[in-house]
């Protein structure tokens, strides 16, 4: 029986998580297309059950909100999955060239290290605001972490010479070495910063 491989090109089954709060997050399982088509949302708590290639392949569609609205409208972020595939391809396909590496594993301590541990949230207390700092929960630590990795390489492609996937795996390959270039560290440090001053 031949092994289920990520696009027929990568084996996941041997990735491990080392972060113990995102174990049973961060989904792994051997997949050949990792689309579910929405299936999954059915359930309540879905998110862990859908592939971690799959939910970076889905913010790359819809790169999220900054500042109470969304981020990018046009170009490659049109909603359409077979072109924010392609882009993860070959992002992937790039970082396997760059490091000689599996590339999934790549991504996977890319999210471990630029996950944000703290935030911050207001509380009304006698009509005045207060930040305090806060526990990020496993989850909202994922999503923070792709929708900035996604965000971040929007911000150096949009109009630009560099191609979206070209872009997409430099953000990945400097947050798996913790370089503060890569806009998901940058937050990430920002975010513990501004909580540790608001304890």
């Amino acid at each position: 029986m031949t092994e289920l491989k990520l696009f027929g090109k990568w084996d996941t089954k041997h990735i491990t998580v080392t972060d113990p709060g995102l174990q049973p997050y961060i989904n792994t399982s051997p997949i050949i297309v990792p689309e579910s088509s929405g299936r999954n949302a059915r359930a309540r708590f879905y998110k862990p059950r859908s592939n971690i290639v799959e939910r970076l392949i889905n913010k790359v569609m819809i790169p999220g909100h900054k500042g109470k609205k969304h981020y990018r409208t046009s170009g490659t972020s049109s909603g359409k999955g077979l072109t924010a595939q392609k882009i993860v391809i070959n992002a992937l396909e790039y970082i396997e060239k760059k490091t000689q590496k599996n590339p999934v594993e790549v991504l996977v301590v890319a999210i471990e290290k630029a996950a944000p541990r703290e935030e911050i949230t207001a509380i009304e207390y006698g009509g005045a605001r207060y930040p305090q700092a806060v526990d990020c929960a496993p989850q909202r630590r994922i999503d923070i972490v792709l929708r900035q990795m996604v965000q971040g390489a929007y911000t150096k492609s949009f109009g630009k010479k560099v191609s979206m996937s070209r872009a997409l795996a430099d953000e990945i390959l400097k947050a798996s070495n913790e370089d503060q270039a890569s806009q998901a560290i940058s937050k990430k440090l920002e975010l513990e910063r501004q909580a540790d001053s608001s304890r």
